[in-house]
């Protein structure tokens, strides 16, 4: 078991800045890759960021390429995702997940790949 605590979000006006992190306890040596996803209301949950808990290799979705970094620090178990230049598009409650068994191709984009999931943290970019 691995449990996930998402922290940092907030309400912020457009062009602002916040960082998530995600804290992760348990069996913490089985984790491949950690990823952020996020779910507005009535839209499905879609990909943001992943990064590989080896190599730190990382993937974006192409909505935040440029704008958001994803990093990690193994020592804490945490994964960080920075959010830079937030757009009310943004607005949405982001979810880090952990995948225990990543595809050969590196982190997946796809939700249903990942084993656990934090509780969630909202974010609102006010216009």
């Amino acid at each position: 078991q691995v449990q996930l605590v998402e922290s940092g979000g907030g309400l912020v006006q457009a062009g602002g800045s916040l960082r998530l992190s995600c804290a992760a306890s348990g069996r913490t040596f089985s984790i491949k890759t950690m990823g952020w996803f996020r779910q507005a209301p009535g839209k499905e949950r879609e990909f943001v960021a992943a990064i590989s808990w080896s190599n730190s290799r990382t993937v974006y979705a192409d909505s935040v390429k440029g704008r958001f970094t994803i990093s990690r620090d193994n020592a804490k178990n945490t994964v960080y995702l920075q959010m830079n230049s937030l757009k009310p598009e943004d607005t949405a409650v982001y979810y880090c997940a952990a995948d225990f068994s990543p595809p050969p191709t590196g982190p997946s984009v796809r939700p249903q790949r990942y084993d656990y999931w934090g509780q969630g943290t909202q974010v609102t970019v006010s216009s």
